[in-house]
């Protein structure tokens, strides 16, 4: 068992708002929705057998600066916006902010309106090798529009299911 969860799959908590309302964190933390936070799973292997992809919600280890612009470090669950490679630009329209990548506006059905940022942003262009990670609830996450991107090394794994509570049950 332990084998398994070094190296297969591993369970982790949600402790933040940063991807309500998609995961859950618990009350009554600041911005959090429910009782009790998320408990999801990621797949530790899969990055070692293909690349990560857009869109995907991503356990990693923070980069250095993440504990200097937030307060928090360690391993933190956002999701997989920009690629090696891209230019990263959060443009605002009508006042909410919407993420392009290499001038074309990304199409993000998990973005309530009311927690999308309220200020533009970039354009960055993602260094190789690395990701550009942000939370669903854009307005209350600390990601790498302050802290910068994550190496790929710093990758964890991909989050595919929530497990807890049981009413929240469900893959990814």
């Amino acid at each position: 068992m332990l084998l398994v969860k070094a190296y297969v799959v591993n369970p982790y908590r949600i402790p933040s708002s940063s991807m309500e309302p998609t995961l859950h964190c618990a009350q009554p933390a600041s911005g959090c929705e429910a009782r009790f936070s998320d408990r999801v799973l990621a797949n530790r292997l899969i990055y070692h057998v293909r690349d990560p992809r857009r869109g995907e919600i991503v356990v990693f280890d923070t980069p250095d600066a993440a504990q200097l612009k937030c307060g928090a470090g360690g391993t933190f669950v956002k999701r997989l916006v920009g690629l090696p490679g891209e230019t990263v630009e959060i443009r605002l329209e009508r006042g909410e902010g919407y993420v392009f990548i290499n001038g074309k506006r990304l199409r993000e059905p998990y973005i309530e309106p009311d927690r999308r940022p309220t200020e533009a942003f970039g354009p960055a262009k993602v260094p190789p090798n690395s990701y550009f990670m942000m939370g669903d609830n854009r307005s209350q996450s600390c990601d790498s529009r302050e802290w910068g991107t994550v190496p790929r090394d710093n990758l964890i794994g991909k989050v595919f299911a929530t497990y807890w509570p049981p009413n929240r049950i469900s893959l990814y």
